[in-house]
């Protein structure tokens, strides 16, 4: 049966297949991300740019939410679907479709009441506080869908079924740019219009998922209810879901806890910075794939009784890891003058442009070690094994805060991003150790 190629073909092949998709996907999902923001630095402002830098380390914190909660569940229902229980597998899919709605609606309306009080705390520079607000309060009405579609994307690769969501997030991103150009360009919506072109197009996507879901689940011969609801399934997610979360949120929330820091530099560094960390994400999309992955073809081998497997394609991965680190390195290091200036056009100042390049020829360097990270967090994840996994990407977390808030106003704005491979590092190492050790197996 095709759809068990994960515990069938070659590891190097099963991972390829399965995280090509999720790559390409997640590249279309950055881009019109970084559509959004070379449309509003260009036809609004270097100001307006800045307001919506701003807003996108506490976005990005959602999206992670989103996203590791889907790969949590994510590792049960593969695990189901590797040992072809597809009654238990419709259940924990259902539970977690359930809990993540409602989950998503409490955070929006948290969102929209304190969106403000969020801004001010981030030391947001006065000048591009209130376009920041308005755009975070957009961003919070359509949060529900955008959470939807990104479990329903995991509940996909988590049955191998990469393709659909790529297809999905293709549709998502095309219709986006159009949407930002006419609300932005044509309607003079400002950043405002770049918040609904975004909120439309997921919501649109959000459902589209859910219909072929739900005939997905009906094809393998599974009961589609909406009563489908396990508290035990539930507590099984929970205990991968809440540190895969934190996994996927570390990067996002040390960006937004050392945002006060980078906003101290003033709105024309901030412009700058947020342009880097945009072309960053598009970097980090080819490692959070391979991780992704990794993290399903772990879940499915152990369902099905192949362990062996696993150790294969931990070391398939880390090949597929340093093949895309040597091209990011060399992209970056010749291309980081016109990638910034994509953002910020020719009249981007000169504190804005030096430091997004200055971000950007630094970090190239080392995608290889986030890369590692990913890849080994991925395999953890997928086996089950979290507790080390938890303690790996807190110290991660801890340094990079820790460096960039108390060197950062000594030395300069450099040291936010040296922060950066430090803490990778010191993630690889630790859940390295733990890979080691073996204990995965047994969980």
């Amino acid at each position: 049966m095709m759809d068990d190629y994960l515990i069938q073909k070659k590891p190097l092949h099963a991972l390829i297949r399965l995280s090509l998709p999720m790559i390409v996907g997640n590249l279309f999902q950055q881009f019109y991300t970084m559509v959004d923001s070379a449309v509003v630095g260009r036809y609004v402002g270097e100001a307006a740019l800045a307001a919506v830098g701003a807003s996108y380390a506490l976005t990005n914190i959602f999206i992670c939410v989103a996203i590791g909660g889907g790969i949590g569940a994510s590792v049960i229902v593969g695990r189901y679907f590797g040992a072809k229980d597809y009654d238990k597998m419709n259940l924990a899919a259902f539970t977690a479709i359930l809990t993540f709605l409602f989950i998503s609606i409490c955070l929006g309306g948290i969102g929209l009441l304190y969106s403000r009080n969020i801004m001010i705390w981030l030391n947001t520079p006065v000048d591009v506080l209130d376009i920041a607000v308005r755009y975070l309060n957009i961003y919070f009405l359509g949060l529900p869908f955008l959470f939807m579609y990104n479990v329903f994307s995991s509940m996909f690769n988590a049955l191998g079924k990469s393709v659909i969501p790529l297809a999905f997030l293709i549709f998502s991103s095309v219709f986006n740019m159009v949407l930002d150009f006419y609300m932005v360009a044509g309607l003079g919506l400002g950043v405002a219009g770049v918040a609904w072109a975004t909120l439309i197009a997921q919501g649109i996507s959000a459902i589209l998922s859910l219909i072929v879901f739900v005939c997905e689940i009906k094809r393998l011969g599974g009961k589609v209810s909406w009563h489908c609801y396990n508290g035990q399934e539930l507590a099984s997610m929970t205990r991968i879901a809440l540190p895969s979360i934190f996994q996927q949120s570390t990067v996002s929330i040390g960006m937004m806890l050392v945002q006060s820091v980078v906003n101290s530099f003033g709105s024309q560094a901030l412009a700058g910075f947020s342009a880097g960390m945009r072309i960053e994400s598009i970097c980090v999309v080819p490692m959070s794939g391979i991780g992704n992955a990794l993290s399903a073809y772990t879940a499915q081998n152990i369902g099905a009784q192949r362990k062996m497997r696993v150790t294969e394609g931990y070391h398939a991965a880390n090949r597929m890891v340093i093949f895309f680190a040597a091209i990011l390195c060399v992209w970056l290091e010749c291309c980081h003058q016109p990638l910034i200036r994509l953002f910020l056009g020719e009249s981007g100042t000169a504190a804005a442009v030096s430091t997004g390049e200055g971000y950007l020829t630094f970090i190239g360097w080392f995608f290889c070690l986030i890369g590692f990270k990913m890849a080994v967090d991925g395999l953890l994840r997928g086996a089950g094994d979290m507790k080390m996994f938890t303690v790996a990407n807190l110290a991660n977390l801890t340094l990079r805060v820790v460096i960039a808030v108390t060197m950062a106003p000594k030395f300069g704005i450099a040291m936010v991003w040296y922060a950066v491979p430090v803490g990778w590092f010191v993630n690889w190492a630790i859940s390295f150790a733990e890979y080691r050790t073996g204990k995965w197996r047994e969980k």
